[in-house]
């Protein structure tokens, strides 16, 4: 049995800025390859409550992109109920989700589901969630992750958040939303810019950058209390923060003793060193999911390129080498890959490259894409973007199948950041 409480406590503890949230909308295009076909029977219990989360299932599930929804035709089935094979796979069912929502024996609200495979006639697994009448999405957003792993051997991100940050009537919004972009909460917001969030390992803390001193200051930002410590307030610029893969180190960029070099400091603030050493501009730092090397931008060759250098500085190689703008490192969690913006015939364009091969595939077709953040499975790459002048997200699979439109109502949206798996 498990609890999502902690995820309740941080939306509280957001939600008592009692700052306008704005949500995001999502628009879905593309779809893998070959798509698994799902039916999840509508959840019994409480109505209302029971609608949400089979509703919040099947819609994290169909904007994966690599599944198909079967019509379950109001099949009336809890975790309990016999399950007709031979009848799911008629309807073109490879899989079939079914659950109920129940209070325990102490009170309690639980969400309870099994999922079967209908082609082996076999029990997949199920589980039992604690929820809430204000957590029943995060409930759903369980449920799916639990059924893209079971199906797909890898772990979902339903229940993830991503960061970003919304410029509105004079206004700059540091703000947390699911993965879907629901249940926007404001963190910060500010009359003067917000840049680079950056989430902690523990998903616990935010990094960023704040202009509100009249120059860029980083900050370090818990979730659940709301407090705020500087970490880098150096004379010149302080700027993109990245976090060592424990925690606690950042890997910032600093102008203090010239031109912009990559430091490394401790989370608290304490323990700066310089690692890069050269005479042009090092910035754009991001570490190896092993932590054993950065990547980042510099213009040291002649035009900004991505480079690696050890953790505790020493000798940068370079890593691009198609075209003369590449810059934005981001590896993949999973170690495999590199995100990153190129310029092709002026367009600035989010590609991959493939660590091993050395292989690059643009995997856009816009014209202003810039800060690539990968999902904590690596399947997808959040973007921010460009469309008819004003800033959005948009997020597109890592082989460049499927894409999602994510955009406020009102308002530019910029800098996301995917946070890590749900803790």
């Amino acid at each position: 049995m498990y609890t999502i409480s902690r995820r309740l406590f941080l939306a509280l503890a957001l939600s008592m800025t009692g700052l306008a949230q704005a949500q995001l909308s999502i628009e879905i295009s593309g779809a893998g390859a070959n798509r698994l076909p799902i039916a999840i029977a509508d959840f019994t219990g409480d109505g209302t409550a029971s609608r949400i989360i089979t509703a919040t299932v099947r819609s994290d599930l169909e904007r994966s992109g690599l599944f198909k929804l079967i019509d379950p035709a109001n099949a009336v089935l809890d975790e309990n109920s016999p399950i007709n094979y031979g009848e799911w796979k008629g309807r073109g069912a490879d899989s079939l989700a079914a659950g109920r929502l129940a209070q325990s024996p102490d009170g309690r609200m639980e969400a309870r589901f099994r999922v079967y495979d209908t082609q082996k006639g076999v029990t997949l697994g199920g589980a039992v969630y604690v929820t809430s009448n204000q957590q029943l999405r995060a409930a759903g957003h369980r449920i799916a992750d639990y059924i893209y792993e079971k199906l797909t051997g890898e772990k979902g991100v339903f229940s993830t958040r991503i960061a970003y940050v919304v410029k509105a009537r004079g206004q700059f919004l540091l703000q947390i939303a699911d993965a879907d972009g629901q249940g926007a909460a404001t963190a910060l917001t500010s009359t003067e810019p917000i840049i680079s969030p950056a989430w902690s390992p523990d998903g616990g803390r935010l990094a960023y950058v704040s202009f509100e001193k009249k120059k860029p200051v980083i900050y370090v930002h818990s979730l659940a209390s709301g407090q705020r410590q500087i970490v880098a307030n150096f004379k010149g610029s302080n700027s993109a923060p990245a976090w060592s893969p424990d925690g606690r180190r950042l890997a910032v960029v600093l102008s203090k003793d010239g031109n912009s070099q990559i430091y490394a400091v401790n989370a608290d603030g304490s323990g700066v060193q310089r690692l890069s050493q050269s005479g042009g501009i090092d910035t754009e730092p991001r570490y190896s999911p092993d932590g054993g090397t950065i990547y980042f931008t510099s213009d040291r060759g002649g035009s900004p390129q991505i480079y690696q250098i050890g953790a505790n500085g020493g000798d940068a190689r370079r890593v691009s080498f198609e075209g003369n703008y590449n810059v934005s490192p981001r590896p993949s969690p999973d170690g495999k890959s590199l995100a990153f913006i190129t310029r092709r015939e002026g367009r600035f364009q989010l590609a991959v490259m493939d660590l091993a091969s050395r292989q690059v595939q643009v995997l856009t077709d816009s014209h202003k894409d810039e800060s690539p953040s990968f999902a904590p499975n690596s399947r997808m790459i959040l973007i921010a973007t460009e469309v008819g002048g004003r800033g959005i997200l948009s997020a597109v699979s890592s082989d460049g199948r499927i894409k999602q439109r994510l955009s406020v109502a009102a308002g530019d949206v910029r800098e996301p950041a995917w946070g890590p798996f749900f803790q």
